[in-house]
């Protein structure tokens, strides 16, 4: 059977309390699943580079410490702690280029 005659592949999709019969592209069935953010991971929402860290491993920290600061789009930004905790691992130093979702500090 030619791909032009075949029958559409039904699928159940759950929306707003209803579920519908529809048929998924390409796009939709090959997209990344969303996964829930590790709130104790700091992770890069622009690419950057590092200017200076201002922790170290095994640091305590309170929600609002500068943690690093970075340059990114020629303007230096400070990251600060997102909570209350421990550094637990720092995968960055002064220098280094980094992506976005790039994880820069754990907590533990």
């Amino acid at each position: 059977m030619d791909i032009e005659n075949r029958e559409p592949e039904y699928n159940l999709f759950n929306f707003e309390e209803g579920m519908f019969q529809t048929t998924f592209t390409k796009k939709f069935l090959n997209r990344k699943p969303y996964v829930v953010p590790d709130p104790k991971k700091v992770y890069a929402f622009i690419p950057g580079t590092i200017i200076k860290v201002f922790v170290k491993e095994k640091h305590r920290v309170k929600k609002g410490d500068p943690l690093l600061t970075f340059q990114a789009m020629k303007m230096n930004n400070i990251l600060t702690s997102p909570i209350d905790g421990r550094i637990k691992k720092i995968s960055v130093k002064p220098g280094d280029t980094f992506p976005k979702s790039q994880v820069l500090v754990e907590f533990s």
